[in-house]
């Protein structure tokens, strides 16, 4: 009755306290549970879990994405397929597309993470965290080892892991030398 379309409603589980603005629309075998609100013209695809968070308008997620608590997403981000997010601010017009896990971290706007990206942010004692400016680009299967900040308008080049801050406007590129060696027969 509010505007929000739920495809397949019997595979569909919401909390009671949910929020949904309307022009929403709620795939199939979505899990929402407590404390989630959700903004207008939102789509939570199929498989996806989302709990205890805030999703800003005009903004997609999933399929078989996990939106863990205490996570604020902007407005005009993707959240793609297998990406699981944690007590992380994602601002707006951010594409974190797939295989990713973003977790205690602050993204600002106009960001792009590629798939398989992972922020680090357990050392065996605490959890730190990852700052992200405006404008980054962090290209595929990339570790950020938090704490750590990244400079605006900066780049980080595919596989590389990232121990040291990077300042603005710079490309950062960490990759061991590829050995490529004749295998030994067995005798």
């Amino acid at each position: 009755d509010g505007g929000v379309i739920i495809q397949q409603p019997d595979t569909v589980r919401i909390s009671f306290d949910t929020k949904i603005k309307k022009g929403s629309i709620i795939e199939p075998f979505v899990t929402i549970k407590s404390g989630v609100s959700i903004k207008e013209n939102v789509v939570i695809k199929s498989n996806s879990v989302v709990e205890s968070c805030s999703i800003n308008s005009n903004t997609s997620i999933g399929p078989s994405a996990r939106i863990r608590p205490h996570s604020k997403i902007g407005q005009n981000v993707k959240i793609g397929n297998y990406v699981e997010i944690k007590n992380s601010k994602i601002g707006n017009d951010c594409s974190i597309s797939h295989l990713s896990y973003i977790g205690d971290s602050d993204l600002g706007k106009h960001i792009n993470i590629g798939a398989g990206t992972i922020t680090c942010n357990y050392d065996g004692k605490k959890k730190n965290k990852t700052i992200i400016q405006d404008g980054v680009f962090v290209g595929s299967n990339c570790s950020l080892v938090a704490p750590i900040t990244i400079g605006k308008n900066s780049t980080i080049g595919a596989g590389s892991v990232i121990t040291k801050n990077i300042p603005s406007n710079h490309l950062a590129l960490e990759r061991s030398e590829v050995k490529i060696l004749r295998k030994q027969r067995k005798k």
